[in-house]
């Protein structure tokens, strides 16, 4: 008698737990963001269940990874995902396909960055695609609350719904990233560019400040793709515009304008700070080359131009962006000039 009241009690457990799995898996079902996604996830697991712990881990190298940036500054989120290497990812989940529950020796899992206070830990895995790019933690200070031989079914259960869900919200906002982002640098495109060069120019009339823009075509960028291929012309694009977006503030921007043309945009920042700011990009380009098969240096340069919104005459934003221009090409031909003149001394 006392076994079948065990027993019905913990039918009706179960069914309180799976109706909370349910509610869980109904809240982010239909949400299309990576920031309310995870939000929703995380707060609805340690709400439904009192965990006191809950936490993702994803793979650096998977492409929801390059997405995390944007919701960095989210309070719920701040603790709550953590990037893994690749690597040692692998040694203790590479081949996890089930979730996993473990009180003992948690520290063999320090990469996935577990509370100190942790007794037991949950860790169900995460795909896309078919592919495993991450975890989805728990944590409890009790060490039978997640202790190993527990059914795990309505976990895995979850993984796979999460796991189908971040498949339909990386391809959305996919889809809005190449709204807003060249498609080969990741830099803003020209359009984004031009609209928040239309508004930067306005703020700094309106607030009497300064905006700078630089104008840049890499030099002869046909040759290398003549020389190397047209593979190794997309990988130098990909490396400056790298060092580009490293070298910059969070208040400036960087675009692909077209082809091999990019465009600084510098709020708060002078003519001859510009001026300084490229001499740090040539810098480093110089300092940090990309190699070609053979492992020579791919020689690569730019010349540029700087308009700021404080000259006499510049009035208008499009103006800015053509006198910048302008001073690009004047550049160009003063240097084809002296070039030519040292090619002709030379074979004199």
């Amino acid at each position: 008698m006392q076994d079948l009241k065990t027993l019905i009690e913990r039918l009706k457990e179960n069914e309180i737990i799976a109706q909370r799995f349910h509610e869980v898996e109904s809240r982010f079902l239909s949400i299309l963001n990576f920031r309310d996604f995870f939000e929703v996830l995380v707060s609805e697991i340690v709400d439904k269940f009192s965990v006191p712990h809950v936490w993702i881990s994803i793979i650096d190298t998977c492409e929801i990874s390059r997405f995390l940036d944007a919701i960095r500054n989210s309070e719920i989120l701040h603790d709550r995902i953590n990037v893994v290497n690749e690597d040692e990812f692998g040694k203790i989940a590479g081949k996890l396909t089930r979730p996993l529950l473990a009180n003992k020796n948690l520290d063999r899992f320090a990469i996935l960055n577990p509370p100190e206070d942790s007794g037991s830990m949950a860790i169900a895995p995460l795909t896309l695609d078919g592919k495993l790019i991450g975890t989805l933690n728990q944590a409890d200070i009790a060490d039978d609350r997640f202790s190993p031989g527990k059914d795990t079914s309505l976990l895995e259960r979850l993984a796979v719904k999460v796991s189908l869900c971040l498949s339909n919200v990386t391809a959305h906002e996919k889809l809005k990233y190449l709204a807003y982002h060249d498609p080969l640098t990741g830099l803003l495109n020209r359009r984004v560019m031009e609209n928040v060069l239309e508004r930067e120019f306005s703020r700094a009339k309106r607030y009497f400040s300064v905006l700078s823009l630089v104008f840049i075509d890499l030099d002869n960028f046909k040759h290398v793709n003549d020389r190397y291929g047209h593979d190794m012309g997309d990988e130098l694009l990909k490396h400056v515009a790298g060092i580009f977006s490293a070298m910059t503030r969070r208040s400036d921007v960087v675009a692909r304008f077209a082809g091999d043309e990019f465009v600084f945009l510098l709020p708060e920042t002078q003519a001859r700070q510009a001026e300084a700011f490229m001499e740090r990009i040539v810098a480093r380009l110089l300092e940090t080359p990309l190699y070609d098969s053979n492992k020579n240096p791919v020689k690569v340069s730019f010349s540029y131009g700087v308009a700021s919104s404080d000259e006499k005459d510049i009035d208008d934003y499009n103006l800015l962006l053509k006198v910048a221009d302008e001073r690009l090409l004047f550049e160009k031909k003063e240097r084809d000039s002296i070039n030519h003149i040292l090619k002709v001394i030379k074979s004199a």
